[in-house]
């Protein structure tokens, strides 16, 4: 089993795009998980559709917290929003289907918590707005390198739309 993960970025990505692990651009986690190899097409065929669905959806940066151990990460709170959650919830169900197996099951469903981390003082304000325009699937360790991620699939808003507001 290989660790992958399918991720809302905020900022400019490209498919294909390989990046070192300690330099994310900002985004916002969906979901972690694991699944076979030869099953990673699979998976991308399920989580298309859900995802094309959800581009679009209006998005609004919340509070900041402090997650993981003793609350160390800063973080910055996405509001709740339906579409967001809706996602989340598809790409759980698309990734049991496929037999993967995710890695943060309280962090999920009913616990998920959709936020952005804050990284090397990259980060989004309380109240500022986006749209969610880029879902990705993540190779976490893309030929067994560990050292970097690679952006598998990408799905995007078309650049002529005007994304519509929800």
């Amino acid at each position: 089993m290989r660790n992958f993960v399918l991720v809302a970025f905020v900022e400019p990505v490209a498919e294909g795009q390989v990046f070192p692990r300690t330099q994310w651009p900002l985004h916002i986690t969906l979901l972690r998980f694991d699944v076979d190899n030869a099953v990673a097409e699979q998976l991308a065929a399920l989580a298309g559709p859900p995802a094309e669905t959800a581009l679009g959806a209006a998005l609004t940066v919340g509070e900041d917290a402090g997650f993981g151990r003793n609350g160390s990460v800063p973080v910055s709170l996405v509001r709740p929003q339906p579409d967001l959650q809706a996602l989340h919830g598809q790409l759980a169900a698309a990734v049991e289907s496929a037999g993967g197996r995710i890695l943060t099951p309280a962090h999920t469903r009913s616990g998920y918590r959709p936020h952005i981390s804050q990284l090397h003082g990259r980060r989004l304000r309380p109240g500022d707005t986006l749209v969610l325009d880029r879902v990705a699937l993540v190779d976490m360790a893309p030929d067994g390198d560990r050292t970097v991620r690679r952006i598998l699939r990408l799905w995007t808003l078309p650049e002529t739309e005007e994304p519509p507001r929800r």
